[in-house]
């Protein structure tokens, strides 16, 4: 059975409305998105967390949703309760040894993981300098919250 919009999980109903609204407030004022695309972003965050709490396939957040994930974690206590309630410890930010960029195939798992866990995914947030990546194939990739 195929999941509609309606019953589809989201970041939003995850977070609570005073998270959610903080994220997304955050997300304007620090990263100049607009509050409809700050909200899409908060959303897709808190989604990708929770997804990454259990995934098997590693996770990388898109350029996008990165902005959002980086104002969850600045929450340190909602960030540290979401962590412990849906992965039963805290995932550390493991952002990539030496910088660069992100590599697509593992955004595209990522975005691929948070549908088949029933999140809602706004596919347009999920490229890589421009690239949609919502719909690519490949599984490859480094965890997130690994220790």
């Amino acid at each position: 059975m195929t999941a509609t919009a309606n019953d589809q999980r989201t970041g939003r109903a995850v977070a609570g409305e005073e998270l959610f609204d903080s994220l997304a407030h955050f997300v304007v004022v620090h990263n100049g998105q607009s509050p409809d695309r700050a909200e899409r972003i908060a959303d897709q965050a808190v989604a990708f967390l929770v997804t990454a709490a259990t995934a098997t396939a590693p996770m990388v957040p898109s350029d996008d949703v990165d902005l959002g994930l980086h104002a969850l974690i600045l929450h340190t206590k909602e960030y540290g309760e979401l962590c412990e309630q849906y992965a039963g410890r805290f995932l550390h930010h493991n952002p990539k040894p030496g910088g660069g960029g992100r590599d697509p195939q593992m955004v595209a798992t990522s975005a691929r993981a948070m549908k088949a866990a029933g999140f809602m995914v706004f596919d347009d947030l999920w490229t890589v300098d421009g690239t949609n990546l919502a719909q690519c194939d490949a599984d490859c990739g480094r965890p997130y919250g690994q220790q």
